[in-house]
């Protein structure tokens, strides 16, 4: 026989073979999919060793967030040899019925798939793979179980855990768990069905950090499906690696403080550490214990009714509501009028009330009084002065160049820009530019006359009690700070690298002194707002706001950053619909600022007044 004949035949033999096998590969690879039914049945002699969930410390090494054991009374289909419906009903204190419903339930829950080669839709539940009968059993409750199982072949205790929250505050920090969904469980791989993921907050945020990394162990079955022994000795076997610890920069024992002096009332507490941009306290009020949110039982029982309660303690307000600021805004206005040189710290403007509203006071004739006495009239002279310098001959055209210079100033501020912060829900706030107002007004149709009310903190400005906060972290630092973050450390090693960057303002550090002078007026001298804020050995350096309200009672607000020198701790409170800055907000801060520095409060009157006080009508509305 001709060799090149030969040799052609041979390769033909070998390129049908390839098809062949090829067409074949394809043919359970995508068309037939009950071989990817075959896989997971293999796969199942793969277990998985789930790792602890990290848990969290506050900045003192409390444990805040801890780890409690449950127990799930799990079944395998195939190894239940004559099941006795009834006497396992009885055991549980079912009925029947139940029991078969929950069968039932078990089966439907795992969906199915639609089969290409059979053209029918194949059930995704599997006979072989182990499944919860009861979830999140308590220790009492399997104990009351398990000495009967051995009456029932097929089922099985197995410890899991869940969330504990020794103190019963920083829900809305810390967040919840709760069951991966099925689009959860195909987008990683991490997840199996009953597992538990992070659903707000920092549990959602630092997810993978706390979940730790899975072990895996191979094992030998019987004919049974029972495991005899590891595969190769344990030698592909992998350790499974526990989730990072994280320890936050809350103090636990101030965050409890600060909610209960916010009973009763609505609004927010948020506390930042200058230095380090790290939050000391964070209250969203009215807020709720976080343990009520613990496993699938508790979820389903307590989350609609925090859903649908009309004052929204599941709403982070600190983070998402976006409040106009009121005359804390001042501050800023003098830092940005000096930075431009259309002010300087000794410029002075009368107190025209034909202008806008003012109370009655002196003259501003200087940064620090205008901040001490907060001259409304005086802002417009200022914010004008910003808008309006003249340097385009169009009144509008030049608006629009001020005003676009003020927005970057801002932004600089970390006003009207996204806080990228280790938590999610942070929104921007509102600090509008010539775009927005173009969309009012219509192009170059408007000027400082226009959008004068934003110089004050009204009108169409908007910022959220974090970004409040952060200014008077800001002013304490002289012109710089950290984008604020609630996690100090990660598994020992320190915050993530974002948080270790500073960021400056666009304002000189020289341009800070007099606005802090204005700020200890405020607090300490007479003529200031803020008398109700002052304590006798630590000098706070504050703001209040009194923030107009379209819908009710004006709300209350103050920032403020103390001691004046080598300042510890800054804060923003905001009070909703309870009237002037120094009536509520302003003494709330000073107990918050002196809890923090002393551990204790030297005017009990103070405090039992702002405990007391009921500045919104929760009670009567939950009824």
């Amino acid at each position: 026989m001709n060799t090149d004949n030969r040799k052609f035949v041979i390769i033909f033999f070998v390129v049908i073979v390839g098809l062949l096998y090829s067409m074949r590969l394809f043919y359970m690879q995508v068309v037939d999919e009950s071989w990817v039914l075959r896989a997971q049945e293999i796969a199942e002699k793969r277990k998985e060793i789930t790792p602890t969930r990290g848990i969290v410390f506050d900045r003192n090494n409390k444990q805040i967030v801890s780890n409690k054991v449950y127990y799930n009374l799990m079944f395998v289909e195939e190894k239940l040899m004559n099941f006795d419906t009834l006497a396992f009903a009885k055991m549980l204190g079912w009925k029947k019925e139940e029991v078969s419903a929950r069968f039932q339930e078990i089966k439907e829950g795992e969906g199915s798939y639609y089969n290409k080669s059979t053209k029918k839709r194949t059930s995704n539940y599997m006979r072989s793979r182990a499944y919860p009968f009861l979830k999140e059993l308590t220790l009492d409750e399997i104990l009351k179980i398990a000495p009967f199982l051995d009456k029932f072949p097929g089922f099985y205790e197995e410890a899991t855990s869940m969330r504990s929250y020794p103190f019963a505050n920083g829900a809305n920090i810390l967040g919840y768990l709760s069951e991966v969904t099925g689009e959860e469980i195909k987008k990683d791989r991490f997840y199996k069905p009953a597992n538990n993921i992070g659903r707000t907050g920092l549990e959602k945020f630092y997810e993978k950090q706390l979940r730790g990394i899975k072990g895996i162990r191979y094992v030998i079955t019987s004919a049974m499906n029972d495991a005899i022994q590891s595969y190769a000795g344990g030698k592909y076997d992998t350790i499974a690696k526990p989730g990072a610890n994280l320890t936050l920069g809350i103090d636990i024992g101030l965050q409890a403080y600060s909610e209960q002096l916010m009973q009763n009332k609505k609004g927010c507490i948020v506390a930042i550490e200058p230095s380090s941009g790290e939050i000391l306290t964070f209250v969203s009020a009215p807020s709720f214990d976080p343990n009520l949110l613990i496993g699938k039982r508790n979820i389903s029982a307590n989350y609609p009714k925090l859903n649908k309660d009309p004052n929204l303690p599941l709403y982070p307000r600190p983070l998402a509501s976006e409040y106009p600021p009121g005359s804390i805004f001042k501050l800023v206005q003098s830092l940005i009028g000096m930075q431009e040189g259309v002010i300087t710290e000794n410029s002075g403007f009368p107190c025209t009330k034909s202008m806008v509203g003012c109370h009655n006071h002196p003259m501003a004739t200087d940064i620090p009084k205008a901040v001490q006495y907060s001259c409304n009239p005086y802002y417009y002279y200022v914010m004008k002065k910003i808008i309006q310098q003249g340097k385009k001959k169009n009144v509008f055209a030049d608006a629009e160049e001020g005003l676009t210079k003020w927005v970057k100033y801002m932004n600089s501020f970390g006003l009207g820009v996204k806080m990228e912060s280790d938590i999610t829900g942070v929104k921007k706030g509102l600090i509008p530019g010539p775009k927005f107002y173009d969309k009012w007004y219509g192009y170059h149709n408007w000027q400082f006359s226009s959008i004068r009310s934003i110089s004050i903190g009204q009108g169409e400005v908007k910022l959220t009690p974090l970004q409040m906060a952060n200014i008077a972290a800001i002013i304490a630092n002289r012109g710089w700070y950290y984008t604020p973050h609630f996690v100090k450390s990660i598994g020992g090693k320190g915050p993530m690298e974002a948080f270790k960057k500073k960021n400056y303002t666009m304002v000189n550090s020289k341009y800070y002194p007099s606005v802090i002078e204005g700020m200890r007026r405020v607090v300490n001298e007479s003529g200031g707002t803020a008398a109700s804020a002052r304590l006798q050995d630590i000098v706070i350096c504050g703001k209040t706001g009194t923030v107009q309200n379209p819908h009710g009672k004006d709300h209350s607000v103050f920032i403020a950053f103390a001691p004046k020198d080598n300042p510890k701790i800054a804060i923003a409170v905001f009070i909703e619909n309870s009237g002037y800055g120094g009536t509520w907000a302003a003494p709330t801060a000073s107990l918050v600022i002196e809890k923090f520095l002393k551990g204790k409060i030297s005017n009990e009157g103070k405090e039992k007044r702002i405990m007391d006080a009921k500045l919104s009508n929760i009670e009567n509305e939950k009824e």
